[in-house]
């Protein structure tokens, strides 16, 4: 099904991706765009973020690139008012940005705490209080987070303030999706399981005393389909939630991870 999200305007926040290849945001951005949708592209990288743009680009949409830091206010609302300023609208907010911090209660540091908590959940509130106004003025509107399956359970890996916040960014959807379901204004969010996208390189595979082949197995191993999911999986997912197929469907936390959710312990 082709042109899901024609004549729409997309915003996407931590588009770019951490490596080579394609990440969660780079992914999401063409995804939309390979829909009909034209994306304004916002990243703390910003070479990152017109990297993306240019992506969108090839898909034959208009693309904006912007760096935006998603902890700070006026970065947040510049991006948003750029977006409006361009295309006239906001049609579908795609929060992507967040950080990790391998550490438990004790290691960890206030510092890490805060600027975890800073990314993952003040990025996505502040992100909401900007767009929202806008939603309302022109009748509706899609918000979609990503979140991930460590805010609901233990993932074999000591990231405590990656888990909160990412817990804290779940009821923040629901408690949107409720005080402005109303107003037309949708909001839901993805939690990805154990997805094969360069992130993992930097984060995940140091455990495995860089052993790329044993990452990739145990990671399969953990899942009942026996596999990673891949970076479109999420997009797709995301791409559903941001178009009209899902204009009856708000406050949903969804997770993409072929099943391993409903094999953990509770």
């Amino acid at each position: 099904m082709a042109d899901r999200l024609k004549g729409k305007t997309v915003l996407v926040l931590g588009a770019g991706c951490v490596g080579e290849g394609w990440g969660n945001g780079n992914a999401a951005a063409a995804t939309f765009a390979r829909q009909g949708a034209n994306v304004v592209c916002a990243d703390m990288n910003e070479e990152a973020a017109a990297s993306t743009a240019e992506l969108v680009r090839k898909e034959g949409r208009e693309a904006l690139h912007l760096r935006t830091d998603v902890c700070v206010a006026d970065d947040v609302n510049r991006a948003v008012a750029l977006t409006v300023e361009k295309f006239g609208r906001i049609d579908v907010l795609h929060n992507n940005a967040g950080i990790s911090d391998r550490a438990g209660p004790v290691d960890g540091t206030e510092e890490n705490w805060d600027r975890v908590f800073d990314v993952n959940a003040k990025g996505a509130f502040l992100a909401c209080k900007a767009a929202i106004p806008y939603m309302q003025r022109q009748g509706g509107g899609s918000i979609v987070h990503i979140s991930s399956i460590a805010s609901i359970g233990w993932t074999g890996h000591p990231m405590l303030s990656y888990q909160a916040s990412k817990a804290a960014l779940n009821q923040l959807t629901r408690m949107v999706a409720v005080q402005h379901a109303a107003q037309n204004i949708r909001c839901n969010c993805i939690l990805p399981g154990l997805i094969d996208s360069p992130r993992i390189y930097s984060t995940i595979l140091p455990v495995f005393g860089g052993d790329v082949e044993e990452m990739r197995a145990s990671r399969a191993k953990a899942v009942p389909m026996q596999r990673m999911g891949d970076v479109w999986d999420v997009a797709n997912a995301a791409l559903f939630f941001a178009s009209d197929e899902a204009k009856y469907v708000t406050g949903v936390v969804m997770a993409v991870d072929g099943g391993i959710t409903c094999s953990l312990p509770h």
